[in-house]
């Protein structure tokens, strides 16, 4: 019953905040010695230097062998070729088909939001991100390129099959978890084809969810309400490029991107995670990242796994850590470097993590 882990530092601070979030799964660990097993994979800009690409022909078999695969942060610019690191992400995103991607926008310490008179209450929402089509399906091309008259296309694509299942999985996810309000955002009104399939498809998914109060919102509006009104939103679901931008614009109203969380999931499959930031390299090696969101992180990765009380604590251990001050210094001054964090969150968990709080089904301690 071990889990599997597929781990890769990636580049810039990534080995750095990886290592950090790999220090407090392995309390899970001590407390259930055998419960996961982490293996690190080199693919990242030291691997394409060696062997001139960022991964074998065979990775995705490769990966399917694990249960989870955790990233830290991939990106490097010395490399010129800009297919570097989408031939690690997206790769993983497409072959695998983690059409899921899951953003937690979830506000842990109400000093942390920029909003005037919004507290921990009133930031709480899930952001469920359609991750294998819209226009990221990488569909258009050029035509007299490098030229004044040059045009460039670049399509948008969307299935029946790729809006329901998104939309299906943001109201299970919303019944599971005692949420009431799910909204689709689209722009239907100007997307008169990809995004009337994205209003037909909803009608349809949402008529079997009468539990739930589903509703559809433009996404020029939900960015002006997320703003003014957040506290009226719990799951969001929308197409690839706009649930890019809305969940950037919610970790913003959580913090920033040093707390932001993700999952990218195939219900049905090996699922990816890793922290939003980018490998900001220009901070590597210098134990001054703040490790957080890639141990946010893990806590979504030990709920997938199926370790729900680990998964609390760690959130549990992240909130005392900013309240108490123990952060790096890019969160209210902290004075620890990224290692530091990472051993002030292991050695709370420690203290407060209960094991047999697990349910019966979570795995068996070997």
């Amino acid at each position: 019953m071990t889990k599997r882990i597929a781990v890769l530092g990636g580049d810039g601070i990534g080995p750095e905040v990886t290592a950090a979030a790999m220090q407090v799964l392995q309390v899970l660990n001590r407390q259930r010695p055998g419960t996961v097993e982490l293996t690190d994979l080199p693919y990242g800009a030291d691997y394409y230097r060696k062997h001139g690409y960022s991964t074998p022909e065979n990775v995705l078999d490769e990966y399917r062998t694990y249960d989870a695969i955790f990233v830290g942060a991939v990106g490097d610019p010395t490399i010129a070729d800009p297919n570097y690191a989408k031939d690690i992400l997206l790769k993983m995103r497409f072959g695998l088909d983690l059409y899921i991607n899951f953003r937690p926008c979830t506000l842990l310490d109400e000093r942390l939001c920029p909003l005037k008179d919004k507290g921990i209450e009133d930031v709480q929402i899930v952001c469920f991100r359609e991750n294998t089509e819209g226009a990221y399906a990488g569909i258009g091309g050029f035509l007299k390129r490098y030229t004044t008259d040059e045009v460039a296309i670049q399509e948008e694509i969307s299935t029946y099959k790729g809006v329901e299942r998104i939309c299906r999985a943001a109201c299970d996810w919303a019944l599971k978890h005692g949420k009431s309000h799910v909204t689709m955002v689209d722009k239907s009104n100007v997307m008169t084809y990809s995004h009337d399939l994205w209003q037909r498809v909803w009608a349809q998914v949402a008529a079997d969810y009468p539990q739930l109060n589903c509703d559809s919102m433009y996404m020029d509006a939900m960015c002006m309400q997320l703003v003014k009104n957040p506290e009226r939103y719990e799951v969001i679901v929308t197409n690839n490029m706009f649930g890019d931008i809305l969940t950037d614009l919610g970790a913003m109203l959580c913090g920033g991107l040093g707390l932001a969380q993700s999952a990218n999931i195939n219900p049905d499959g090996v699922s990816m995670f890793e922290p939003v930031h980018g490998s900001a390299p220009k901070y590597a090696g210098q134990n001054i990242a703040n490790p957080l969101a890639a141990i946010l992180t893990v806590q979504l990765l030990a709920e997938h796994l199926g370790f729900p009380a680990f998964a609390s604590a760690v959130e549990d251990a992240v909130k005392a850590s900013i309240k108490t001050g123990n952060t790096a210094r890019d969160l209210f001054g902290g004075s620890l470097g990224t290692r530091e964090v990472g051993q002030w969150i292991a050695d709370y968990l420690a203290d407060h993590y209960d094991p047999a709080a697990e349910p019966a089904t979570a795995a068996a301690v070997a």
